[in-house]
């Protein structure tokens, strides 16, 4: 039984990692280990760190404190990089070898990853990796996209939060949640622009929202059926509001709703 999740953001300090245009991996790294985290401990789980600000460790480092820690599942989050600038882009898992509860977690977080709008590049076994070939429990290297894409990007800054739990969903779909936890699962909130019967107008307000700028989705209203335009989604209420505010400046008829 998994009882402690030891979580890892790569690199740090003297040693950056994959850097594109003055950003850096240890740094999207380390926010988005922090996240994960978050959710996990918030959901019952007993979570420690390698590392919780921007200090230099050693891939071997890692390794030993991973294995000191009396951890069940190691975590250890990075970001890709490619040859060349947006070459490539996606989401990708590393494991020591096929099989077992490793490759499950690997297989469950870019799964979940997809569901968030990145590319799906699988699972990889990667035998040559001193996190992985070094720690003495499962452990799965998560490639959170590529640091030089700017598709990547995009969905990394304005999906973060989803990103985090994308990945912690994906975890505690292989583990479960700690025994007599029941998860709280905070609402999310989305702004209503259009409901229509008929597809082609919602077609059309669509692509006029796309045209200026907004992240607008298209989907069926749970309640009545019909196709329903909407901007957003949001994880905290005043972003929401925020947004609907700059719609109701551009005379769009609004209502703000939860998912």
């Amino acid at each position: 039984m998994v009882e402690r999740i030891m979580i890892d953001a790569g690199h740090g300090g003297a040693n950056p990692g994959a850097t594109y245009e003055g950003r850096k991996e240890s740094d999207d790294a380390l926010r988005l280990a922090l996240a994960v985290g978050d959710i996990l401990k918030n959901d019952g789980f007993d979570v420690v760190y390698t590392r919780t600000e921007d200090i230099t460790q050693s891939v071997g480092q890692k390794a030993a404190l991973a294995n000191e820690s009396g951890a069940d599942l190691f975590i250890s989050i990075h970001r890709n990089a490619a040859a060349r600038d947006n070459l490539y882009n996606g989401v990708q898992t590393l494991i020591y070898a096929p099989g077992g509860l490793r490759e499950e977690v690997a297989q469950n977080i870019v799964n979940e990853l997809e569901t968030v709008g990145f590319q799906n590049l699988g699972v990889d076994i990667r035998p040559d990796l001193v996190v992985l070939n070094r720690t003495t429990m499962p452990t799965v290297l998560v490639e959170a996209g590529f640091i030089d894409s700017d598709k990547d990007n995009q969905i990394f800054d304005s999906k973060f939060q989803e990103t985090a739990q994308a990945i912690a969903t994906g975890i505690e779909m292989s583990l479960g949640h700690p025994e007599g936890i029941t998860p709280e699962v905070p609402p999310r909130y989305t702004v209503q622009v259009g409901l229509f019967r008929n597809k082609i107008y919602a077609d059309n307000l669509l692509l006029r929202l796309k045209r200026q700028g907004y992240p607008a989705i298209l989907d069926t209203d749970p309640g009545t059926g019909f196709y329903r335009v909407r901007v957003g989604e949001y994880d905290q209420l005043d972003q929401a509001v925020d947004m609907e505010q700059r719609l109701k400046n551009r005379g769009y008829t609004t209502f703000l709703t939860t998912l």
